[in-house]
């Protein structure tokens, strides 16, 4: 029976094929996504309006619409960065697994966000900077946050 739950949650073979087809559409989708954006927003050629006045709203507008698409890149950047992350996991064995606590992540979360690093439990924590791990020194990373804050934050009702 021990031998059953450990393997509990575990991914087969064939659902990590599975996992690895939607984050490779996912990435192809979010490439072309960007490509469109850049495509439209920053490669657009401005007609050429050279002897008509410029009004201030127009610029601002224009000003507006740059700095919106721009942070949509980087927001899907992000996600590509992640993905490729999670294509690195499938690659060297450890997709599936939290990054927090070792333990598999539930396949109703990977099939919901598929380049998932963290079980729920510890993505909460992580998102309130309470997460412990290990950075690439070898040092205890609590999130940005001194001994002193993270001991100021930590909750201990959040441990079962």
């Amino acid at each position: 029976m021990g031998e059953k739950r450990a393997n509990r949650g575990r991914l087969t073979v064939t659902e990590i094929e599975k996992f690895k087809a939607i984050l490779l559409a996912k990435r192809n989708e979010i490439l072309g996504n960007v490509e469109c954006m850049e495509n439209e927003t920053l490669r657009r050629e401005k007609s050429d309006l050279s002897n008509m006045p410029i009004h201030m709203a127009d610029v601002g507008t224009d000003n507006y619409d740059l700095e919106n698409t721009l942070g949509l890149m980087e927001s899907e950047r992000k996600i590509l960065k992640e993905i490729d992350g999670a294509l690195n996991r499938i690659e060297d064995g450890t997709y599936g697994v939290c990054e927090g606590n070792g333990e598999p992540i539930l396949k109703e979360r990977l099939r919901a966000i598929p380049w998932a690093r963290y079980c729920v439990a510890c993505a909460a924590l992580s998102e309130k900077g309470l997460l412990v791990r290990e950075d690439s020194f070898g040092e205890l990373d609590y999130g940005g946050q001194t001994d002193e804050e993270q001991d100021e934050d930590f909750d201990d009702s959040t441990i079962e």
